[in-house]
């Protein structure tokens, strides 16, 4: 195994679920991984620093910021989310930090886009990571990857959805009988910390990243069996999904209409992971509290 010692890797979103698994993989692998909070003093920052890595207080938001955090860096693991500030500012520092990794010297770049982020869906925040993919592949990296999940399975686990399965209802917009692909957070982990362990075998891919596939109905039942009671398909009114949430809405009705097609067993093959069920998932799970 490469001596990884001495390469540091900067991982954005440390803090939380992706970048925060990443770091957790590449620090087993022996890197040394930097990461940036606003907030040093959370717990989730103080646990990584526990495990190792170093916390740097900033702002990604600022160029300076960028620019000393990636000093000397090896690598950098990127990844935005659309929640924060919207889709263009989203798109803006996507772009922004990728630049800043080239002029900083950063040798390999990963950055976490989104599964079918290539095939012009028209959901904004898929076209708006593709565009961020293209000034990657443009800038000339040594090397850089693409990861491509689909949809997380914590995702039952939001807040607006887990209070609802606890009392028996499982509220999704997509058509109950629907296959979606899903994948957990630890594998996004695995298949994000692995281009910085296998460049050359990870070089300029866009790797797409699924664990499993099934309908809500099937999801419900699965939940039934962990949680030892009935859990109720609700539907929700697409309509009420489009005023309150537009991009989500057309995120949605894409699923229900084409969907996912990660080929799973294919990525065990070709890159040597299996990633987990959904039923591997629950059973794992740390339920939140009140579930039993």
């Amino acid at each position: 195994m490469a001596d990884n010692r001495a390469k540091t890797v900067l991982v954005l979103g440390a803090t939380g679920h992706q970048g925060g698994a990443v770091a957790r993989q590449l620090l087993n692998k022996g890197f040394k991984v930097r990461a940036v909070t606003r907030k040093p003093e959370s717990v989730a920052a103080k646990a990584l620093s526990a495990l190792g890595v170093e916390m740097i207080q900033a702002d990604m938001g600022e160029e300076a910021a960028m620019s000393g955090a990636l000093k000397g860096a090896w690598g950098a693991f990127s990844v935005f989310t659309m929640a924060e500030k919207g889709v263009q500012w989203e798109e803006e520092q996507g772009i922004k930090f990728a630049a800043a990794a080239k002029n900083a010297g950063v040798e390999h770049f990963v950055y976490s886009s989104v599964s079918a982020a290539d095939r012009h869906t028209g959901i904004p925040h898929f076209e708006s990571k593709r565009r961020i993919e293209q000034k990657v592949a443009g800038l000339g990296f040594k090397f850089y990857t693409i990861i491509r999940p689909v949809s997380f399975m914590e995702n039952i686990l939001n807040p607006r959805t887990w209070p609802g399965i606890e009392a028996g209802r499982l509220v999704m917009g997509i058509r109950p009988d629907a296959k979606q692909q899903l994948i957990a957070v630890e594998d996004i982990g695995k298949f994000g910390a692995l281009p910085f362990v296998e460049p050359e075998k990870t070089n300029k891919q866009a790797i797409e990243i699924a664990g499993d596939e099934l309908n809500v109905n099937e999801m419900a039942m699965a939940l039934e069996k962990m949680l030892g009671k009935e859990i109720k398909v609700i539907p929700v009114a697409m309509d009420e999904v489009r005023k309150a949430m537009p991009d989500f809405a057309k995120m949605i009705e894409w699923i229900d209409s084409n969907g996912y097609n990660v080929d799973i067993d294919g990525l065990v093959n070709k890159y040597g992971i299996r990633p987990v069920t959904f039923k591997q998932f629950l059973a794992k799970l740390k339920l939140p509290s009140g579930a039993r």
